[in-house]
């Protein structure tokens, strides 16, 4: 197990060196600018596409604007957000939130322009059925020849989609938060026995399809949300005299690094600090890695640009909010610098030590939908890449690859866990990059287009 760990640790070290930095984040700036921050521009008119102002019944697709966004919403808001931020947080220190937000600012020009590729380029599958995603607009939008590139996405979206962090977390929660302050001794029994429930819960939903995974998280992520909010809200109130100087500290932090521990990178500790940041922000919003266009293309809509802009919508949200409010609930309680707890522990303890009795449970209760609700949208992404890759009518069996990996997840340490999906997670940008860049001037000749269309009909 040694050797498989620092095997695996090695990948994901290598595969997210200087060249993928420069493609995600370069990448996403070159979009920006090329676009003159039209996602930020119309801001306003994509919450009202959200809010349902523009919804057609007759439109093709599978799901409204809003199932859309929830359900790419429910396999992003989730681990990334409480146990990706405190992983950042002991690694890097307050400085690494400063980064996740530049991630999510450029991330957000970068999910523009993926999800409306998703529904310029829809194709369909081996049973006709209209479907989005990269490795549809690959194929669709650069020609039959660039089908390899399509097929290594779908492979490694295959292995980034398995819910093996998202279970992992949730078993050390249960773990930490119910069985062990409880007396109940922790073993692999009673993790598989953790497994087991989850295997039946997501079993029964996701062999539902898109429909049912949509509506089971366009119930559940927003309430939970709100839940989570109203408890952080109410730490920081409680630490309110020292929040002033903890959000200067994020800032002053991400060029001074003074609590970086983990590697060097260009040098130097900021540029270590600048690629965790990247890293767990790409994790947060997985702007730039595929799978959000996925959900975004099956969204009942004819006109892409409007999926771009709800799309665009999802970092904010994700990593600029949620990830924000879960940083400062670590920080302003002081538990960053007096446990050595990792991932979703660590936010455990803030709760604990600012809600005590009370909090846990209410974070338990967070984590639980966060993490079951990826569980549904995870399966369906692998799903669709098993449909290209074998024909639709062979997808089933992603399902049971999918089901068993909980299992798997349920029982492995958390290292190798974030290092093999963060590895995969780098290789789904390189194809998903490279469409978009060469695709991008289609984007806004079809932006153009549809705001010029806006402006006639008010």
């Amino acid at each position: 197990m040694q050797l498989v760990n620092e095997i695996i640790e090695r990948f994901a070290s290598f595969v997210w060196g200087l060249p993928l930095l420069i493609l995600l984040i370069g990448g996403g700036l070159y979009l920006l600018i090329l676009s003159r921050f039209l996602p930020f521009r119309y801001l306003g008119h994509a919450i009202q596409v959200v809010l349902g102002k523009y919804d057609n019944a007759n439109d093709p697709g599978d799901i409204s604007h809003f199932q859309a966004l929830t359900t790419a919403l429910s396999s992003t808001i989730g681990m990334g957000n409480i146990a990706g931020v405190a992983v950042a947080i002991s690694i890097g220190g307050p400085g690494a939130v400063f980064w996740m937000w530049i991630s999510a600012v450029i991330g957000m020009s970068t999910k523009f322009f993926t999800s409306s590729l998703a529904v310029m380029y829809r194709g369909k599958d081996s049973n006709g059925d209209i479907q989005g995603g990269p490795m549809y607009f690959i194929t669709e939008g650069l020609g039959k020849r660039w089908k390899p590139l399509a097929v290594f996405f779908s492979l490694c979206a295959m292995v980034g989609a398995l819910p093996v962090f998202n279970v992992n977390q949730l078993t050390q929660a249960i773990n930490g938060i119910l069985l062990v302050p409880n007396g109940v001794e922790v073993s692999t029994y009673t993790n598989l026995m953790i497994a087991g429930a989850l295997v039946l819960i997501t079993s029964i939903v996701i062999l539902g399809g898109i429909s049912r995974i949509s509506k089971v998280a366009s119930t559940l992520v927003p309430a939970m949300v709100i839940l989570y909010f109203v408890l952080i809200l109410y730490i920081l109130v409680l630490n309110s005299e020292v929040v002033p100087g903890y959000f200067k500290l994020i800032f002053t932090d991400a060029f001074a690094a003074d609590y970086f521990k983990g590697d060097r990178f260009l040098g130097g500790l900021t540029g270590g600090l600048i690629l965790l940041g990247v890293r767990r922000g790409a994790f947060s919003n997985e702007a730039g890695i595929g799978m959000a266009p996925m959900a975004h293309g099956a969204a009942k809509t004819s006109e892409p640009i409007r999926e771009g802009l709800v799309a665009m919508l999802g970092p904010a949200i994700d990593t600029l909010i949620v990830c924000t409010l879960t940083a400062m609930a670590i920080l302003v309680t002081g538990v960053w610098q007096t446990t050595d707890a990792n991932g979703v522990s660590l936010t455990a303890s803030a709760f604990d030590s600012a809600i005590p009795t009370f909090g846990n449970y209410l974070l338990l209760l967070c984590i639980a939908v966060f993490s079951v609700s990826s569980l549904f949208s995870y399966s369906y992404y692998g799903t669709k890449c098993m449909s290209f890759l074998f024909g639709a009518h062979n997808k089933k069996y992603y399902n049971y690859i999918y089901i068993l990996s909980i299992i798997v997840g349920a029982t492995t340490s958390l290292g190798l866990i974030i290092n093999l999906i963060d590895g995969f997670f780098a290789l789904m940008a390189i194809p998903t990059m490279l469409a978009t860049l060469i695709l991008a001037p289609k984007v806004l000749k079809e932006a153009k287009r549809y705001f010029n269309k806006m402006k006639l009909n008010h």
